[in-house]
Parts: structure tokens; C-alpha cells; sequence
């Protein structure tokens, strides 16, 4: 297909795992494997990655839009984790030539992660964990228990479905809205369908579980935060332009809702700089909803038979 060997680039692998979790030496002397632990943008992303043939990407974390794809005269594999990558824009790759492949994805340790943030907000742990380490012993803020809560799911998909079973669990009650979601749906998920305001202002938790589209933009403004209880949480593992920041910076500070806690960010990695960060009770991780193992076991293996199979002319997984 080539001559000598093609370039490969692995980005943004910042917690450095990529090169032990796939077989990257099997693409030798056919490919040469760079791997970037950082996060660029702009013309050093340009200048970066314009020598590669080919480029794994990790999720979202870099976004491939027609400026960027444009600007890569060399690429001709792009590869995702995961089978579905808004970032990058697919139609610029198929005026380019450039052949798009994905990977499974395994299981769905987001909605494990979300819950696990549910439990870590009832109990204060972040707070009680920075006051046991600054010497006091347990904080004024009393946690509770979650039996007979009401949990909001805002997308009764795959990860809300889980999520909700996860609820029922501990004995918590499960309401539900989307805009497609019927009373069926609900019932046979195991949920009780509600309409949005209902679902706000009813829920002592309320967890998203959307996908991102132009519909779903914004689905969770300042009038929804003003519907919650003010004992309220809202946790968001997805996306998040699903929620209007400003607002949520607003209803936390003035206390209108309890609190909050996010794995997801408009700019990632998030910026020292970033408003959310001076929101009061709120619980934040760097978007580890699928970084576990078992996902990596994954994507990287398959990355690396992505590449062999276009190498080969009979490329596998192929989205675009």
C-alpha cells in the first residue's frame, strides 16, 4: 500500500496506559507508534500531528473538524474509540479520502460512576475526606441515606436503564423523562414516566443520560435548576453542554440547590481558569465515566487491529 512505514500517533493518552495496553510492537516494521500523554490545540495540534498517517483518537478528547482534517495532508486512518465520535467531522474525512474506524466499547461503567457519585454526594465523602485530612474530625454537615429517594433520569437509555437499577437497588423510587421516552419504555425499564418540570422538582437526584445533539442542547437551564429541591442534587456523567453552566454556577452559589457533581466539561482537560471550579459543593472528576481497565483492554487492542486490517486493504469496523 506504502512505502516504508507509515506514521501512527496515539493522542491524549494522559494517564499513560496506552502503550502497555495494546500490542503496538505487532505493527513493526510496517508502523511507527508515537504516543502523546498531552492535550494541544490549535496550530500545535497542527503541527503535531501533520506528519501521521495514521491517528487514534480517545473519545472526544480532541475534536477532528473540517479546519483540522484540511490541514492534514498525510492522514488517511483516523480511529475512535468507541463506534460514535461527534467530534469529528465525518463528512470532511470522505472528501479527504480518509477512512474513519472505531472500536467496541464494552461495558458501561458510566452509570456505575454516576452512581457512585450519587452515594459520594449523600454522604458528603469529598468534604469529610479534605476535613479528616486537615485534622478534624468529621464535618457539621450531616449525610444520609438514599432509601426511598426519588431519582430523576433525564434518557432512559442503555447507561439511564443501569442507572436506574442501581437506584432500585437501594430502595430508591425511579422517575424518568426524555422527549421520546413513552410510559412503556419507562415501565419496562423500570421506571415511572413523569414530564421534565415533574421530574425537577419531584427528584432528590437527577442524573443525565443523554446524547448530545442540537435537540438536546441545553436541555437543562435555569428554569429546571429553579424546579429542584433545594436539598437537591444534579449529576451529570454525559455530556456537558446538556446543561447551561452559567446557570448551575448561579443556582449553586445561591444555594438553590444543594449541590452538584460533574465528570464532563465544555473544555477538557478543564482549565485552571474555569468557572466551575469556584462553584461551591460540587463534586468534579476528569471525565473518567468509561476510563476504567476493561474499556482500554478494548480500545487499544482493537486500535492496533484496525490498523493491521487497513494495512491489509480490508479494513474492519469501519464507520465512515
Amino acid at each position: 500500500m506504502m512505502q516504508g512505514p507509515i506514521k501512527v500517533a496515539v493522542i491524549d493518552d494522559f494517564q499513560n496506559v496506552a502503550g502497555a495496553m495494546g500490542e503496538w510492537g505487532r505493527l513493526r516494521p510496517r508502523a511507527e507508534t508515537t504516543i502523546f500523554t498531552d492535550n494541544v490545540t490549535g496550530q500545535a495540534l497542527v503541527e503535531r500531528l501533520q506528519p501521521f498517517d495514521v491517528v487514534m483518537v480517545i473519545r472526544e478528547r480532541t475534536k477532528f473538524p473540517r479546519e483540522l482534517i484540511e490541514k492534514m495532508p498525510n492522514l488517511k486512518l483516523l480511529i475512535t474509540a468507541g463506534m460514535r465520535n461527534l467530534g469529528i467531522d465525518l463528512d470532511a474525512c470522505r472528501a479527504r479520502g480518509v477512512i474513519v474506524c472505531g472500536t467496541d466499547t464494552g461495558s458501561s461503567p458510566t452509570a456505575e460512576l454516576a452512581f457512585g457519585m450519587l452515594l459520594a454526594l449523600s454522604r458528603n465523602i469529598p468534604a469529610e475526606q479534605a476535613s479528616l485530612r486537615a485534622g478534624t474530625w468529621q464535618t457539621p454537615r450531616l449525610g444520609f441515606g438514599v432509601k426511598g429517594l426519588t431519582l430523576g433520569i433525564v434518557g432512559l437509555g442503555r447507561l439511564g436503564a443501569l442507572m436506574g437499577s442501581y437506584g432500585h437497588a437501594f430502595g430508591m423510587n425511579v422517575i424518568a423523562w426524555s422527549q421520546n421516552l413513552t410510559t412503556d419504555k419507562a415501565t419496562a425499564a423500570g421506571a415511572r414516566r413523569v414530564e421534565k418540570s415533574e421530574l425537577f422538582a419531584q427528584s432528590d437526584f437527577v442524573s443525565l443520560h443523554l446524547i448530545l445533539s442540537e435537540r438536546s442542547r441545553g436541555i437543562v437551564g435555569a428554569s429546571d435548576l429553579a424546579q429542584m429541591k433545594p436539598g437537591g442534587f444534579l449529576i451529570n456523567t454525559s455530556r456537558a453542554g446538556l446543561i447551561d453552566e452559567p446557570a448551575l454556577i448561579a443556582a449553586l452559589k445561591a444555594g438553590k440547590i444543594a449541590g452538584a457533581a460533574l465528570d464532563v466539561y465544555e473544555r477538557e482537560p478543564l482549565p485552571a481558569e474555569a468557572a466551575i471550579l469556584s462553584a461551591p459543593n460540587t463534586l468534579l472528576t476528569p471525565h473518567l465515566g468509561y476510563a476504567t481497565r476493561e474499556t482500554y483492554e478494548i480500545y487499544f487492542p482493537q486500535a492496533v487491529e484496525d490498523i493491521e486490517a487497513w494495512l491489509a486493504a480490508k479494513p474492519v469496523r469501519v464507520i465512515s
